[in-house]
């Protein structure tokens, strides 16, 4: 990404991230406190042009540097993987307010927010695509690139089907342009060491593909540990500093295989302290 788009997605973020948490309450989970429709923070995702603008800079980015991160079989976006040159390339994507919008469900879903109702919801309405990512996705296709697509939503067995959320979230990202089968889509609880830290999943990708982007909303798209109550492998929870510190480290990353989006609306960001 060129520094000047960049900067100016990351001051647009953390200015809007900064009113949002303005208006929250104190105990705001991942999914936010408030749903209401005048919370500025949905409102400037539902409504603003700058919204748009910046997801689409963000996949105009990452889908220019697509053909040299495919290139270059040194690559990788993952700062553990190592000799992976003989591997498959693949990009790995979070799902919601990344690949699909739930920013209709956030204006009105009537708290407490639960996953059920979040599934209940998706199951009910068609899925409406993160600009720019269709493109992106085809175009990563295109090159030979398998995309793999981490969600938090968890996996609730049920008498017949041992994750039926999982259906759910294969339905909408179809929905919003971009088919994919089961296989490419991993919830946590899908297995019982796939939590909410996400890196256990990233690391379960690279054995078999050189990851060569990370795109998603949240920091723990990207880093582990940055969550405010710590699951497994995590020992220790986030705090602001540390998260910022965390960010600091792998600099040279943010715009270079690793692309992150807008997201004033919830997040691990909301909790920490």
């Amino acid at each position: 990404m060129a520094p000047t788009v960049y900067l100016l997605s990351r001051f647009a973020a953390c200015a809007l991230l900064l009113s949002a948490c303005a208006s929250s309450s104190p105990d705001a989970t991942d999914h936010g406190a408030s749903p209401k429709a005048t919370n500025p923070a949905i409102a400037w995702v539902q409504t603003a042009a700058e919204y748009d603008a910046i997801s689409r800079s963000v996949y105009r980015a990452a889908q220019d540097a697509l053909p040299g991160k495919v290139a270059d079989v040194s690559w990788s976006a993952l700062p553990d993987q190592t000799d992976a040159g003989d591997l498959p390339a693949a990009v790995i994507l979070d799902v919601d307010e990344t690949v699909v919008s739930n920013a209709e469900f956030q204006s009105s879903f009537i708290p407490p927010f639960s996953d059920k109702k979040l599934d209940v919801w998706n199951r009910a309405h068609r899925a409406v695509p993160i600009t720019g990512v269709v493109e992106f996705a085809k175009q990563a296709r295109q090159l030979g690139v398998t995309l793999f697509f981490l969600t938090n939503r968890p996996c609730t067995a049920s008498e017949n089907d041992r994750c039926p959320q999982k259906t759910t979230v294969v339905q909408d990202i179809g929905e919003a342009g971009i088919p994919v089968s089961g296989e490419f889509v991993m919830l946590s609880a899908e297995r019982p060491e796939w939590g909410k830290e996400k890196s256990v999943r990233r690391n379960y990708v690279a054995r078999n593909y050189r990851v060569i982007m990370l795109i998603g909303d949240d920091l723990g798209d990207f880093i582990p540990c940055t969550r405010q109550n710590p699951v497994h492998p995590c020992t220790q929870g986030a705090t602001v500093a540390s998260r910022q510190a965390a960010t600091l480290e792998y600099q040279e990353y943010w715009g270079n295989g690793w692309y992150i989006l807008p997201n004033p609306m919830h997040g691990s960001w909301a909790s920490v302290k």
